[in-house]
């Protein structure tokens, strides 16, 4: 049960009351941007939440127990609060957000509802929509290692250990067919195919911190990228591309001479192993099932 601030207490059992919501949005960075559905900015908390950003509660889901509740808010690109390019590269991905019930007309009367998390994000012409999750989805996430066949590191970290230099190959854009598809040059000797579930990184303009995965790499440059980006790409620009990796030991080995750094289980049998059985044509002498 929540309990209220006497102050607050007692002008909501008033006659007439003056509230609005506030958010402060505190993102994986440290910055922190506040927002207001009233008509004007208010100091909340010690934070400044701008009334100019079109913030709005839309639909919000509570239950009790351990499950996870959801809400949204929606709100228009602003240059002095939230701009595209900013939700683009991931800025307020998994950001802390505090919603606070404030009488407008005397702010330092406020309580603070909830704590979310920003989830997912849909934005269409200049406005957005983001989804408010309760911290118990944390609850719902995969915590340790999963026990299988495929790696479960990441080309590169600190598990697996590969030298992305000797993998990655500094091109340029020479064309365009649509924001999906694009043709480079500079990839020297590289089979086709070397490129495919591997990455593409803008290495200058107004999209410099954009990468994107690539879906397949057809050769001789021509790339395909799993989400479109977010303008269209001028020529000769320049990009980083990252060789791809399909988790698996043969991969591992063979490409990488990473075998050592394996991180999946590839003698594991699988379920077709499981639903097998002996017969006579086959070599059962305890031996591995991977090469």
């Amino acid at each position: 049960m929540r309990t209220l601030p006497k102050e607050l207490a007692t002008h909501l059992a008033g006659d007439a009351t003056t509230t609005c919501h506030a958010w402060r949005v505190t993102r994986a960075d440290g910055v922190q941007l506040g927002f207001t559905d009233h008509d004007e900015d208010l100091t909340v908390d010690g934070t400044v939440c701008r009334a100019a950003s079109g913030f709005s509660a839309s639909d919000n889901e509570a239950a009790s127990g351990m499950a996870a509740n959801a809400g949204e808010v929606q709100g228009g690109f602003s240059s002095d609060t939230i701009a595209e390019e900013d939700l683009a590269v991931g800025a307020f991905d998994h950001a802390r957000v505090e919603l606070f019930l404030v009488n407008w007309a005397d702010p330092s009367q406020l309580t603070r509802l909830d704590v979310r998390e920003i989830g997912e994000v849909t934005r269409a012409g200049e406005a957005f929509t983001a989804e408010l999750r309760s911290m118990a989805h944390r609850l719902d996430q995969p915590q340790g290692r999963v026990y299988g066949r495929r790696c479960d590191a990441s080309l590169g970290d600190s598990r697996c250990r590969v030298a992305l230099a000797a993998f990655q190959a500094n091109a340029t854009v020479t064309e365009q067919d649509d924001r999906s598809h694009l043709t480079v040059t500079g990839l020297g000797e590289r089979a086709s195919g070397f490129f495919d579930q591997g990455s593409v990184r803008f290495a200058d303009g107004s999209t410099a911190m954009i990468e994107r995965h690539v879906a397949e790499d057809a050769g001789a440059g021509r790339l395909t990228l799993w989400l479109p980006l977010e303008r269209d790409v001028a020529e000769s620009e320049a990009v980083v591309l990252t060789a791809g990796c399909d988790k698996s030991f043969t991969t591992c080995r063979a490409r990488f001479a990473n075998g050592l750094n394996f991180r999946g289980f590839p003698h594991m049998p699988g379920s077709d192993f499981s639903y097998s059985y002996a017969d006579a044509d086959g070599q059962h002498d305890g031996g591995v099932l991977f090469p």
